[in-house]
C-alpha cells in the first residue's frame, strides 16, 4: 500500500466534517487520489478516468477543479442532473426521518411508489411490484419469475443477440456477449439468443417449451438500437400463443429517458424491469408484474432483498417522478433530442445517428485510420479534454444519455465541438 504523503487526508484522519468529496478533494491532488485508488479498489473498472468531486444539474468538477458538461449522466441515470434541489431535500429529509427498516416492515414511500409506478404503466388488475437495488437485480428477479413459470415443461428462455441485462449470475446468462460471459461460466443453462429484431427467427424459436422472451425495446450497449415498427407487437402475440411470457427490460430506456414513461408503451407485457433513472441517482430498481396469474408466480420466501424499497430510495424516486411530471420535462427530453439527432447528422464526421429522445448514439467516419483501430474510445478521451462527458459502446460508435432536463444551448455545445474533438482523436489515434 501507497505510503501517505505531506497533507494527505488518510483514512485514521477522516471527521466528520471530511467526509465528503470536495474536502476530502482538497487535501490531495486527482492524480495521488487515483494512485490511491489503484492501490485500494478492485480493479474491475480499469483506471477512472477523472476524480470527480460535485455536480450541478448536467455539470460535474473534477478534483482540480475542471468543468465538464456530463453527456452520460452516470450511464443514463441522473434523470434530473446532479444536486436535483427536489431530490437532494427529500432524501436529506427522509433519512433524518427514517431510513432503513428490512422489508419485515413497510414504509409509506415503499406503498406510494408501488402505485405510482402501476399506475405509470397502467398495469392491469392484480399486478404488483418487487423492489431492488439496481438493474442486474430487476432482471435477476425477472429471470426467477421466468423459472416459477416455466418450471420443468418449460425450460428454455430466448433472449435477443446483442442484449444486455446486467453482470450477476442470471442477467449475465441472458446476456449475449460472449467476452461477457464466458469467463464466469457455467451459467444458469437454458438461455438461447435469436436475431434482434427478426420476427420469423423468434416465432420459429418460440414453442409450448419456451418459459419466457426477454427482450429490451432499445438495446443501449448495442449502440442504441431500438427494435422495428411492430416487433414488440410480435412478440407479445408470439409469447401469448405459446403461453411463454414476455419480459421487458426497461432498465435503461424507462422513466422518461425516450420521452415516454416506457420505450414499451402501447405494448401489454407480462412483466417489466425498470432502475437507471428511477431514483434520480439513488440506487433502486423495481420488477413490476403484470395481471394476478403473474403476480402469484413468486410467493413468500422465493425472492428477497435486504435493501430494496427502503424508504430513502423509494422517496428518492418519487420526487424523481413528480419532477419529471410536474416540470415538462418529456417534452423537453423530445425537443432536444430530435434538435440533438438532426444537428449530428449534418456533421461530416458522423455516419449515422440512432436516437430515442435523449438516448442517442451515432456512428463516426473512421476512414484513413490504420488497420482496425478504434476511433470512438479516443474520441472519448478527446472529449473529456475538451469537458464533455460521453462514452462507446462500440468501437466507432457513441452514446449520449445526458440529463432529462439538459438544455438545447448545452447539447450544441458538444455538436459544435464535435468536429475538433474528431479531429484530434484521429490524429492521436
Amino acid at each position: 500500500m501507497a505510503e501517505p504523503t505531506s497533507g494527505e487526508l488518510t483514512p485514521d484522519a477522516l471527521t466528520p466534517d471530511a467526509l465528503t468529496s470536495d474536502v476530502l478533494a482538497e487535501s490531495q491532488a486527482g492524480e495521488a487520489l487515483l494512485g490511491r485508488y489503484r492501490d485500494s479498489l478492485l480493479g474491475v473498472f480499469g483506471t477512472p478516468q477523472r476524480v470527480l468531486v460535485r455536480g450541478s444539474g448536467a455539470t460535474v468538477w473534477d478534483a482540480e477543479g475542471r468543468e465538464y458538461l456530463d453527456l452520460l449522466a452516470g450511464i443514463a441515470v441522473n434523470a434530473l442532473g446532479h444536486a436535483h434541489p427536489l431530490v437532494t431535500s427529500v432524501v436529506a429529509s427522509q433519512s433524518a426521518t427514517l431510513g432503513h427498516i428490512s422489508n419485515f416492515f413497510t414504509s409509506p414511500t415503499q406503498i406510494a411508489l408501488a402505485e405510482k409506478l402501476l399506475q405509470l404503466s397502467e398495469a392491469p388488475e392484480g399486478s404488483k411490484v418487487f423492489f431492488t437495488n439496481s438493474g442486474t437485480e430487476s432482471n435477476e428477479a425477472a429471470f426467477k419469475l421466468a423459472r416459477r413459470h416455466g418450471g420443468t415443461d418449460r425450460p428454455r428462455i430466448i433472449a435477443l443477440q446483442d442484449g444486455f441485462h446486467g453482470r450477476s449470475m442470471g442477467a449475465l446468462a441472458l446476456t449475449w456477449k460472449p467476452a461477457h460471459r464466458e469467463p464466469f461460466e457455467p451459467l444458469p443453462g437454458g438461455v438461447e439468443w435469436v436475431p434482434a429484431g427478426d420476427v420469423a427467427a423468434l416465432r420459429a424459436a418460440v414453442d409450448e417449451t419456451v418459459a419466457a422472451v426477454v427482450v429490451e425495446p432499445i438495446q443501449g450497449e448495442a449502440g442504441v438500437r431500438g427494435m422495428p415498427e411492430g416487433y414488440l407487437q410480435a412478440v407479445r402475440e408470439i409469447t401469448r400463443e405459446a403461453g411463454a411470457l414476455m419480459i421487458v427490460d426497461e432498465v435503461q430506456t424507462g422513466v422518461g429517458r425516450t420521452g415516454a414513461w416506457f420505450a414499451s408503451t402501447g405494448v401489454e407485457p407480462d412483466a417489466m424491469t425498470l432502475a437507471k433513472g428511477l431514483g434520480g441517482g439513488f440506487p433502486i430498481g423495481a420488477l413490476i408484474t403484470c395481471g394476478e396469474a403473474v403476480s402469484e408466480l413468486l410467493s413468500a420466501g422465493q425472492h428477497g432483498t435486504t435493501f430494496g424499497g427502503n424508504p430513502v430510495a423509494t422517496a428518492a424516486a418519487l420526487a424523481t417522478i413528480h419532477a419529471l411530471e410536474s416540470g415538462g420535462v418529456l417534452e423537453n427530453v423530445r425537443r432536444v433530442g430530435a434538435a440533438t439527432a438532426d444537428a449530428l447528422a449534418a456533421r461530416a464526421e458522423v455516419t449515422e445517428v440512432r436516437a430515442h429522445g435523449l438516448l442517442i448514439g451515432f456512428d463516426v467516419d473512421d476512414a484513413g485510420l490504420p488497420g482496425s483501430a478504434p476511433l470512438a474510445p479516443a474520441i472519448v478521451a478527446q472529449a473529456l479534454e475538451a469537458g464533455f462527458i460521453i462514452n462507446a459502446p462500440g468501437p466507432r460508435t457513441l452514446r449520449l444519455a445526458p440529463p432529462l432536463t439538459i438544455t438545447e444551448d448545452q447539447m450544441m455545445r458538444f455538436v459544435e465541438a464535435l468536429p475538433g474533438i474528431h479531429r484530434a482523436a484521429k490524429e492521436n489515434t
